[in-house]
């Protein structure tokens, strides 16, 4: 299902479907969200990045030492590494970079 908006909502973070429903909530301890994709969002949690689908089930996790989550858009994300742009699909499988 297509996700138009994941966002912080006190202690829940809430999935929104393409029509402004609600699709699934779960808590938002220890969590922010980074970025929105079509059908997967990633979250900040500690020393992770977890890419979530849109029943907020856990996808894959990777560590995010010296890296920040620069953007989500259609299947994948990027994040600064230093002086690189690197993109990411929902399995935290790099899929190509560039300078940044």
């Amino acid at each position: 299902m297509p996700i138009s908006d994941v966002s912080n909502q006190g202690a829940w973070i809430v999935v929104f479907d393409d029509q402004g429903k609600e699709i699934k909530r779960m808590g938002s301890s220890n969590k922010q969200v980074a970025g929105v994709a079509s059908d997967f969002f990633v979250v900040v949690e500690g020393s992770w990045i977890v890419t979530y689908d849109d029943n907020c089930k856990e996808i894959k996790r990777m560590g995010n030492s010296n890296k920040l989550i620069h953007s989500a858009s259609g299947r994948t994300f990027t994040t600064q590494e230093g002086s690189w742009i690197v993109t990411y699909d929902r399995n935290c499988k790099e899929q190509g970079r560039r300078a940044k």
